[in-house]
């Protein structure tokens, strides 16, 4: 997860993307913070096998990009979906890093449904991050994060949808989306007074290189959910304002259902600050209405909690329920079809 906010030049590309593509899904009537929705049949989220998702990518060690550690885990999330039934597929790319470093991304597609042109996307990024520069230690910030939350949680979530979904399927088709070299922007350490042109040009590239190709060839989805440190303790998530501005109807319907399962308490009916992420390259490049769950967390060392970007990091550091209920709140949204 990025630690930069969203500047103002992205602000006014993502107006006028909203202006030009804010209609093309069709069915965004949403609800109002108002309504009441009868809530249909679900399956549940078991927080225990989530639990062990986030374990098992730990396992690996620091799955830092280009590493013995990332290839190993990310062909055992590819083996995963497909035990649960989904087709998967990758996308190998190259690309630069902040240092002109050449890097190679993989992304990871797990299709339900493949056949359906009636698409919902569900997204996460599985990488670790290189530096843990937000450590309070200084000592640490060339040590690589063992992203139990920021990254393995939202995998984790992931794959327990896709257990839960194989045994009540759904009618349409669901997209899940592992992202890699989201994180790896300009260490702390590493920047200096002078801004880059964009300073988004490090963070999201597997994102970005995804969504460019999924929409030169023809893919389209109702809406996409990205899911980014859903697993730490006490976290709690507001409405990210571009989410808001990218999928309001989306968004919406999100904290409606939160609210009426009894999660709203986590899932807070108040708009949070604008947050570089997957969603962003989700909406600009594929053009899909995206919205991101990201913690709001105040009175901690950063606004995402105080183990981002720091070698505390781990899984002793996730809380399996509040994994549950974000994984069941986008079950239920998926099952209910209001989209």
């Amino acid at each position: 997860m990025p630690r930069l906010f969203i500047c103002c030049g992205v602000v006014c590309m993502a107006i006028v993307v909203a202006t030009a593509f804010g209609s093309c899904t069709g069915k965004t009537s949403g609800v109002s913070s108002s309504d009441t929705i009868a809530l249909k049949l679900a399956p549940q989220f078991s927080a225990d096998s989530a639990m062990a998702y986030v374990e098992a990518q730990c396992a690996f060690g620091a799955r830092t990009p280009m590493s013995a550690a990332h290839d190993s885990c990310c062909s055992w999330i590819a083996d995963e979906f497909r035990r649960l039934g989904a087709t998967v597929a990758f996308q190998n790319f190259e690309t630069v890093g902040y240092d002109s470093t050449r890097m190679h991304g993989i992304n990871i597609v797990a299709s339900i449904n493949p056949e359906s042109n009636d698409r919902v996307l569900i997204s996460a990024h599985y990488d670790s991050r290189y530096w843990a520069d937000n450590d309070p230690d200084a000592a640490n910030h060339h040590t690589p994060v063992m992203a139990a939350n920021d990254g393995a949680s939202g995998v984790a979530v992931m794959l327990e949808m896709a257990r839960a979904i194989s045994l009540l399927p759904l009618s349409y088709g669901v997209d899940f989306v592992c992202f890699d070299l989201e994180d790896q922007g300009i260490p702390r350490w590493a920047e200096t007074d002078e801004e880059p042109a964009d300073p988004y040009s490090y963070w999201c590239l597997g994102s970005r290189q995804w969504a460019e190709a999924a929409y030169n060839g023809g893919y389209r989805a109702r809406y996409a959910v990205n899911l980014d440190m859903v697993g730490g303790r006490k976290a709690r998530f507001a409405m990210e304002s571009y989410s808001l501005l990218f999928a309001r109807p989306v968004v919406e319907l999100v904290w409606q259902v939160a609210y009426q399962l009894g999660y709203g308490d986590i899932f807070i009916r108040e708009e949070g600050g604008s947050v570089m992420d997957d969603h962003v390259s989700l909406y600009q490049y594929a053009h899909i209405p995206s919205l991101d769950i990201v913690p709001h967390v105040t009175g901690q060392r950063s606004g995402f909690g105080d183990t981002w970007h720091t070698i505390s990091d781990t899984p002793d550091n996730i809380d399996p329920d509040v994994m549950k209920v974000v994984g069941q709140v986008v079950l239920q949204v998926m099952y209910n079809d209001n989209l």
